[in-house]
């Protein structure tokens, strides 16, 4: 409906990235995220706006101090710990969010939209869109049969794609390959990033971690796709048990017992508590019960291959700055 012009999509005269998938989760919008945040703030008064999945609350609203994954949702918790300076926006309705957003923060110079490719009434100004290398949109079905939440076609609304997760050897070959099965349309853009995992970092302490193959892990793992997790420490531990939930599981006092009662199983000296970023947002309420156990925390972040970082980079700060900042500021007013 969307496509036919019954139903009307909503653009702004100013630079909304979105960065999105078609696919049920797994796809590494997180850390995309994070890693434009990191770049831009440093430019541009940064904005994130999401839906603040799974959160406790409804309408909009902008993080503070005072803020939980509760009220906010785990992923915009994490955006708001991870950068205190940032402005981190929740709204169902992204319509009426942007100019809530600009009309509070009106500072901003650009929001970037998380996991909001699939909601059409916001026409964003730059479409990053992501598909998993071992389980790319062309291999891929419609629930339920597969993992695709949106048709195929709609890729062609994408301004870049981004391959993630792919191997670290993949070679110019197997690229060209998978570029030739994308078939991308005439001015979009395909990159290829891996995931690399950084130092654990203490859940509470900050105070880091190095763990090797005579550690034994306790896996607590509640995010869409954790198996490069998982082969990841396959290569690092000694052994992991997992206790695994569903995605964005809000963490409950049962979940505490059944935590502890599995780490005292492990017959370790040498053995910790494993959690990702997304996890842990949602662990914090915990910290009276858990500050004394080696729980941490490990960061991911995507690399990209073929050296395209820097292509990437200035694709995303061309269309920032192809805007009119004195039109941009009186259309708001």
């Amino acid at each position: 409906m969307f496509d036919k012009n019954i139903l009307e999509s909503a653009s702004f005269n100013f630079p909304i990235i979105c960065v999105g998938n078609i696919a049920v989760g797994g796809t590494g919008k997180t850390p995309m995220a994070e890693l434009l945040v990191e770049v831009l703030q440093s430019q541009y008064n940064t904005a994130t706006l999401s839906r603040g999945y799974k959160r406790m609350t409804k309408g909009f609203a902008i993080a503070t101090e005072e803020s939980t994954a509760l009220d906010i949702g785990d992923e915009p918790m994490q955006f708001h710990q991870k950068f205190p300076h940032l402005t981190v926006a929740v709204g169902e309705e992204r319509l009426v969010a942007i100019p809530q957003l600009l009309h509070q923060k009106p500072e901003t110079e650009v929001i970037i939209l998380d996991d909001a490719f699939q909601h059409r009434t916001v026409n964003a100004g730059l479409n990053i869109i992501l598909t998993e290398y071992k389980n790319l949109y062309t291999r891929d079905f419609m629930l339920p049969a597969g993992d695709l939440r949106d048709v195929k076609a709609s890729m062609k609304r994408a301004h870049i794609i981004v391959v993630t997760k792919c191997k670290t050897d993949l070679t110019e070959e197997e690229k060209n390959s998978i570029i030739k099965e994308i078939n991308p349309a005439p001015g979009q853009q395909v990159f290829f990033s891996e995931i690399i995992y950084g130092q654990p970092y203490h859940l509470f302490n900050n105070s880091v971690a190095s763990f090797d193959i005579t550690s034994d892990v306790l896996l607590l793992c509640g995010i869409a796709n954790p198996k490069p997790l998982k082969d990841y420490l396959n290569k690092h531990v000694n052994s992991y048990d997992m206790l695994r939930y569903t995605d964005h599981h809000i963490f409950s006092s049962d979940d505490l017992d059944e935590i502890k009662k599995q780490f005292e199983k492990i017959q370790s000296e040498n053995k910790f508590i494993i959690t990702t970023e997304k996890d842990a947002v949602r662990l914090h309420k915990f910290e009276k019960d858990l500050a004394n156990y080696p729980i941490y925390v490990i960061p991911i972040k995507h690399q990209f291959l073929f050296n395209q970082k820097d292509s990437f980079l200035n694709t995303v700060i061309q269309f920032i700055n192809s805007f009119n900042k004195e039109t941009i500021l009186e259309e708001i007013v």
